[in-house]
């Protein structure tokens, strides 16, 4: 079987441990020859990449391992770039979440105010990466997971068109999860149809391989408890703040009950609340950064201390799973069924040709093959037109330097009461990221 070169794009981020031991567990499937870290951050990736040296040295000495922060180095020869950055990190995602609080909106990484300022942030970088990839590794693949994957995959729409660059997000595979587990079965025995936007969307039917449907049922089990299973409690020790958002799916089914939500159609649909039990002191940042964030450096300093990862693995990052599944489609043409963010042409049937959409994908060596989902509820349609339109605005905004547009963006966005509040919150946003973003005008 072919082996692969890797590198992981944002080498020093607390998910790449995760990501590597996942693909050491995959090996059989997915063999690697050359696995590479690459971050513009020597210091926090290098306390991650000598302890996955180390790691690796044990369980796969046959693997050629480098961290590095030469784009020439890691980006030469390389088949697939995982792409998982964080532009201004964690002290930045604080801000996008601190920020609009304080004028009592919804304060989240990857929705509203916050998403937005993340996204301007997140462009620049990652157009750079393309560019740095397709100049060493022309034929190379980039499967990108990077926040906010909504307003990523626009940019890479309007910028970078014929890229080979590939835009996937893990909630959907980690709501599929519960899906499963609600109803016995495994995330591989079932066969999902969903639409909408990134972390904006709707699954229509959860089938296993026999054709039975089991979307009744776990709707059922929905809207008692939500997506909250004990077995996720117990296996995960899941935060609380994703406890209640899991929780809080059973509220939003509430709201159509014909189809089974994506959890983060709450920061949409009840804002208010969102805001009322959100503590602007202490945000799902500081959660991370005292939680994952010192576990997972903990952990690789310890490896390093002893020189030895036996005691102290790290452990496989369940987010991650669906990435090896995603290279292996491409590299070895499986025609694997996916979610994927890809351009709607017709897959959504009465939606816009051109809106970056979520839908069912069959993927090969040539990429993704949208399936059909037939025309949408006006309901839903109406949500997602006016959230493309949202994501379209801060694109533009972000290429033409249009302080315009970004208030416009602002403004249209559901969890935004009105223009005031959105020109407060964009001018503190543009205080805090101006050695981020591009002058607006």
């Amino acid at each position: 079987m072919k082996q692969f070169s890797v590198v992981i794009a944002g080498g020093g981020s607390t998910y790449t441990p995760g990501i590597v031991m996942m693909l050491l567990d995959n090996l059989d499937r997915f063999p690697i020859r050359t696995l590479k870290l690459y971050d513009n951050d020597h210091e926090r990736q290098a306390v991650l990449g000598e302890a996955l040296e180390i790691v690796l040295k044990e369980q796969a000495p046959d693997i050629n391992y480098i961290f590095t922060t030469d784009p020439e180095e890691a980006f030469t020869d390389i088949d697939f770039c995982f792409a998982h950055i964080r532009s201004g990190q964690y002290k930045m995602r604080e801000m996008d979440e601190k920020i609009p609080l304080k004028h009592g909106v919804v304060g989240q990484e990857t929705c509203g105010p916050g998403g937005i300022a993340y996204g301007m942030r997140s462009i620049g970088d990652m157009i750079e990466l393309i560019d740095t990839m397709e100049k060493y590794s022309p034929d190379a693949w980039m499967l990108n997971y990077s926040n906010p994957a909504a307003i990523i995959a626009e940019a890479c729409r309007i910028l970078r068109p014929d890229s080979k660059v590939l835009n996937i997000c893990d909630m959907p595979v980690g709501t599929i999860r519960r899906m499963s587990q609600i109803i016995g079965k495994t995330p591989q025995d079932l066969d999902v149809r969903y639409f909408g936007l990134n972390h904006f969307g709707w699954w229509t039917s959860v089938k296993d391989k026999e054709g039975n449907e089991y979307l009744p049922q776990i709707r059922d089990y929905v809207a008692e408890n939500g997506y909250l299973t004990q077995i996720e409690v117990d296996t995960q020790h899941m935060d609380q703040s994703w406890q209640e958002t899991h929780k809080k799916a059973k509220d939003l089914l509430a709201v159509n009950p014909r189809f089974l939500p994506n959890t983060y159609l709450k920061y949409y649909l009840y804002p208010d609340y969102e805001v009322a039990n959100a503590n602007p002191e202490y945000t799902r940042a500081n959660e991370v950064i005292d939680g994952r964030e010192k576990e997972v450096f903990s952990t690789a300093r310890t490896i390093v201390e002893k020189g030895t990862g036996e005691g102290s693995e790290f452990g496989i990052g369940s987010h991650a799973t669906f990435i090896v599944d995603l290279a292996r489609a491409i590299a070895f043409n499986t025609h694997e069924r996916m979610l994927l963010i890809v351009e709607n042409n017709g897959a959504i049937a009465n939606f816009d040709d051109d809106a970056m959409v979520e839908v069912p994908c069959i993927v090969g060596t040539d990429g993704p093959e949208p399936l059909s989902q037939g025309k949408i509820p006006e309901f839903e349609r109406a949500l997602m037109y006016q959230q493309v339109t949202v994501e379209k605005l801060v694109v533009q905004a972000y290429i033409e330097g249009s302080y315009q547009k970004l208030w416009q963006a602002l403004t249209l966005s559901k969890t935004v009461p009105s223009a005031k509040v959105a020109k407060d919150v964009l001018d503190d946003l543009i205080e805090a990221n101006k050695d981020y973003w591009p002058e607006l005008k």
